[in-house]
């Protein structure tokens, strides 16, 4: 066939963006030109999240703004948001395809008949089956343009978050065999990567679908992490968002000595109450929380914490709202990441009484927010404070300084007019600027 262009849009999380690159790759062995989402292309593929209304209404926004700016080109969606509203998304018109969560790289399938049949129909080609005893669908990355790219290594949720509309739209738990993450990740090292990130929808509950591995043990991610850390020549891992149900005593005594890990966790902590949280429906509450963190702490020298907090959420009182604050101020996170209760259909959250006015969730979200700020700062002042010196991944170079991460996830600004984008520096820090630590390299 003749070379045909295609550009990729991704929405939502670590996952989505993970399987768009994947995508990509498979694009361009069967033959199209992949091109940036802002170019003129002859097919476009939309990777659509679900995670809030928000995400849903910004997929259709996405979809009618492309529609309208490229009328004559094929546009599939995929993802979450298809999944989840397959029959609204395909009534707009110009949708020439939809692709759900079971069998994602079928937007390669829908790709080359669209581009065979030569002209828009009218009648989206529509492949979004049901998620049931669905298995994990097999995909890989072998290049990176980002520094720290991600490998998808589970998918599906088991939780049942009262709050969360993602396990419908994402199915059960399954994971990629260990083997399957081994090599992806060596590959990944081998061409030069320095961090990966494994990451899934839950990531926590890799191998609960597995059988027991050769040795009769039960494959969890604290054995697939030794197996990555044995791996030679490893790049830093760092995981995607984590229950700190996850941190164990067993899994923490286990990953404290891997080499390879960096000493930062995101855990999706959601609430600092305990009343809220039973709400939620998490398995842990706030005490249980915070032994996790300080289990951690105590295991991994200089180890920070980021995390998702939800506020706002239905019956949450101001006395809740401020146990959720006490909770920040003791756990001092690097940062939190704030997000206003969104009320998603057929959720047992959505109806449920005592739902908060969207003022009071927008002064709790500030607040909460500039928290988040303060206790930032004071980390990053305790940083300047223990040692001057660090080890920086540059991951962005912004003509007249560099950007990047410590080990520990804290970003650091540096001066260079050399772009050394993609090199890990010693820094000598200098000081500091709001969320940003300054330094000059050696």
């Amino acid at each position: 066939m003749s070379a045909f262009t295609a550009a990729i849009l991704t929405e939502g999380c670590k996952v989505n963006r993970y399987e768009s690159e994947a995508i990509a790759e498979a694009l361009e062995k069967a033959g199209f030109i992949i091109r940036p989402s802002h170019e003129d292309c002859d097919l476009y593929v939309i990777n659509t999240c679900t995670v809030t209304a928000a995400s849903d209404k910004t997929a259709r926004q996405t979809v009618r703004g492309l529609i309208k700016r490229h009328p004559g080109a094929y546009v599939i969606l995929a993802g979450c948001s298809v999944q989840a509203h397959a029959d609204e998304l395909s009534a707009i018109p110009g949708v020439d395809a939809l692709v759900g969560n079971r069998h994602k790289l079928d937007v390669i399938t829908a790709a080359l008949s669209l581009t065979a049949q030569g002209r828009k129909t009218g009648t989206p080609i529509v492949s979004v089956p049901p998620l049931d005893g669905c298995a994990f669908e097999p995909m890989t990355i072998t290049r990176f343009d980002r520094i720290r790219p991600d490998v998808k290594i589970e998918d599906g949720c088991a939780c049942r978050c009262t709050y969360c509309a993602i396990p419908d739209a994402r199915g059960p738990v399954r994971s990629k065999l260990p083997d399957d993450v081994l090599r992806e990740v060596a590959g990944l090292c081998e061409a030069g990567c320095r961090e990966v990130v494994l990451t899934g929808i839950e990531t926590g509950s890799w191998g609960a679908d597995l059988d027991p591995g050769p040795n009769g043990e039960r494959q969890t991610l604290g054995t697939l992490l030794s197996a990555v850390n044995d791996l030679p020549g490893i790049c830093r891992v760092r995981l995607g968002s984590l229950d700190p149900s996850v941190m164990t005593p067993s899994f923490v005594g286990r990953i404290a000595g891997l080499a390879c890990l960096a000493p930062h966790f995101h855990l999706s902590v959601q609430s600092g109450c305990s009343r809220t949280l039973a709400r939620m429906r998490r398995r842990y509450n706030a005490d249980q929380a915070l032994a996790a963190l300080e289990r951690l702490r105590r295991a991994i020298p200089g180890v920070q914490f980021t995390t998702d907090m939800i506020v706002g959420f239905p019956g949450e009182t101001e006395a809740d709202f401020e146990e959720t604050l006490d909770f920040a101020r003791r756990v001092r996170f690097l940062k939190i990441h704030v997000f206003p209760y969104s009320r998603r259909k057929n959720t047992p959250a959505a109806a449920m009484p005592d739902q908060i006015p969207p003022d009071v969730k927008a002064d709790r979200a500030a607040r909460l927010s500039a928290l988040s700020d303060e206790t930032g700062g004071l980390l990053l002042d305790e940083r300047l404070a223990a040692g001057l010196l660090a080890d920086v991944l540059f991951e962005r170079f912004h003509g007249d300084f560099v950007t990047g991460h410590t080990p520990e996830f804290m970003e650091v600004k540096v001066r260079s007019s050399v772009n050394i984008r993609g090199r890990e520096q010693t820094v000598r820090l200098t000081g500091r600027e709001g969320d940003l630590l300054l330094g000059e390299l050696i």
